[in-house]
């Protein structure tokens, strides 16, 4: 799924990472240091299974994280994009009991987010990035990137 959301992503210049690299709290604080350099408010925008390990990893990646980036003086704050409820019921998206052995708190149906069509799931991170991004702001440094890419060519040839 990261790659199908990095195409989507890469064009405006943002990162996508998978959950698989926040193992330890270490982890969580070099996410948060990076963060904190960027000198500027950050967004992370988290797709996860609607089910108790998606809802646990998001909360505890949200507290850490944002812990550890205010600490070292960052900014940041998580909104989860996928999979909601509202998703579920809109999307009419597959559901099943929470697995019994799973003893962590948790209301309802699970859905994973792979059963949200691929297409689906890149508007909503579409949508999600647009509705954040200064359109003008974006659309000037677009336009000086190609200035500088258009000099450099010209010094190389």
């Amino acid at each position: 799924m990261a790659p199908q959301l990095g195409r989507v992503a890469s064009r405006y210049g943002i990162t996508v990472m998978a959950n698989g690299g926040f193992d330890s709290l270490t982890d969580k604080y070099n996410f948060a240091n990076e963060l904190a350099d960027e000198s500027r408010p950050t967004e992370v925008l988290h797709v996860g299974d609607h089910d108790p390990s998606g809802a646990y990893i998001f909360l505890a990646l949200a507290e850490d994280v944002t812990a550890f980036a205010e600490h070292v003086g960052g900014d940041v704050t998580f909104t989860r994009l996928a999979v909601t409820l509202e998703q579920i019921k809109r999307y009419r998206l597959p559901t099943a009991p929470p697995k019994p052995t799973d003893k962590r708190a948790f209301r309802g149906q699970t859905c994973q987010a792979e059963a949200l069509p691929p297409d689906v799931l890149a508007e909503i991170l579409r949508k999600a990035i647009t509705d954040r991004l200064d359109q003008r702001a974006f659309d000037r440094v677009l336009r000086q990137e190609r200035r500088v890419r258009r000099a450099v060519l010209k010094r190389l040839r």
